[in-house]
């Protein structure tokens, strides 16, 4: 008798799992369950398209290990799938002597993680490599790259069905239970039974896992990045990616330069408290998540640490000129450009009872299901490692 899977949610991270679960079992029956009317269209179909190479990361750490098994797997997939993969690179460029002694301790991360080619250079390095971009030095990832994750998504469902697999939309899981050998999935249209369940729901993730009888915490409190695309006279002012430096004292990387895989130039994104999970224009107010996040005792504990950084981003949120300005601090010819708001990203950041935002990855396993809890960046880049290693466990 063959294993039967149900995959819940047709974000990229559950679209790579659906097609890892039929390659690698042929006579299983697997089902991808997505309360849209496609895929990807929540954190997947709103990100800056960024491969991360893994520079970041605690070594040894999740993320650490899948963003590097990831960033081969997706590589050859989109060369198999003919899907972009533009390997432009990245800066991450210190202004101050406080930020090249922050660079160097990523640097040795990046070294520990197996980063490819990853060095450090000084002004006269920085200009070569970006001759509109100032600095006192600079970590270059020549391996970092940009892809259209929304058509990755998509070929990765079209695998899924051409190998005999299903991918049902308008399907809203609501939660997951045990009964007897099998599990139940219960949702908007009616309920399911497989031998085994695997929650990838993104901003849903907490509330469904709850539902399903697991903890509270840890729970989601969304962020939403904005981003604006530059003027097309700017669109070639530089060669790649211009990151800042990470600063300890907050919990975002702050406003970078990001060349998407259509060419275009983008600067962004900021982090601040989303009104909602899922809206992506206007206010983007749902009452709804509004109360469940101003809810969390450790939602009050975070704000509490984090004023500071509160402050600044809101800055960035009420002017676009406050925005731009950021971005000059490491290229100065963006003096007197403009950009466009685009659709905004948000972030499904989950968070501790203490206030802590989870780093890691969290992949919860009980009795019912295997629940993904946390999988923010790197969570595209290292989707189609994320769904080896889900797999393993499930199969364990």
């Amino acid at each position: 008798m063959s294993t039967s899977y149900i995959v819940v949610g047709a974000g990229i991270i559950g679209a790579a799992v659906g097609r890892e679960l039929v390659h690698r079992f042929p006579g299983s029956t697997v089902t991808v369950l997505e309360k849209e009317s496609r895929v990807a269209t929540h954190q997947t179909g709103h990100n800056s398209g960024v491969v991360h190479a893994g520079l970041y990361y605690e070594p040894g750490s999740l993320k650490a290990q899948l963003c590097r098994r990831g960033v081969g797997l997706l590589k050859d997939f989109c060369a198999e799938k003919n899907l972009p993969y533009l390997e432009c690179g990245k800066l991450v460029v210190g202004l101050d002597e406080t930020e090249e002694g922050r660079l160097t301790a990523i640097h040795e991360r990046a070294v520990a993680n197996g980063v490819p080619g990853v060095h450090m250079v000084g002004p006269d390095g920085i200009r070569a490599r970006e001759p509109a971009a100032i600095g006192r030095a600079a970590l270059v990832s020549p391996g970092t790259a940009v892809v259209d994750y929304t058509a990755i998504t998509r070929a990765l469902a079209d695998d899924i069905t051409a190998a005999g697999g299903r991918v049902e939309f308008g399907r809203d899981v609501v939660r997951v239970e045990r009964s007897a050998a099998r599990s139940v999935v219960h949702t908007s249209t009616g309920t399911l039974a497989a031998d085994h369940v695997i929650v990838c729901a993104g901003a849903q993730s907490d509330r469904i896992s709850r539902r399903s009888g697991g903890p509270r915490h840890p729970s989601i409190v969304p962020f939403f990045g904005q981003y604006f695309l530059l003027e097309p006279a700017y669109r070639d002012i530089l060669n790649g990616l211009v990151y800042p430096v990470p600063d300890p004292r907050y919990p975002f990387l702050g406003v970078h330069l990001t060349k998407r895989f259509d060419g275009e130039m983008t600067v962004g994104p900021n982090a601040f408290l989303s009104l909602s999970r899922e809206r992506y224009r206007g206010l983007g107010l749902s009452p709804r998540d509004l109360a469940a996040t101003l809810a969390d005792p450790g939602f009050w504990r975070f704000s509490g640490r984090n004023m500071p950084s509160a402050v600044r981003e809101a800055r960035t949120v009420l002017s676009q000129r406050f925005f731009l300005r950021e971005a000059q601090r490491y290229v100065p010819s963006l003096e007197g450009a403009t950009a466009t708001r685009i659709e905004r990203g948000i972030r499904a950041q989950a968070m501790d009872a203490t206030g802590r935002l989870l780093d890691d990855f969290v992949i919860e396993t009980d009795a019912a299901a295997t629940h993904v809890r946390n999988a923010p960046s790197p969570g595209a880049t290292s989707s189609l490692a994320i769904a080896e290693h889900i797999v393993d466990r499930v199969t364990a």
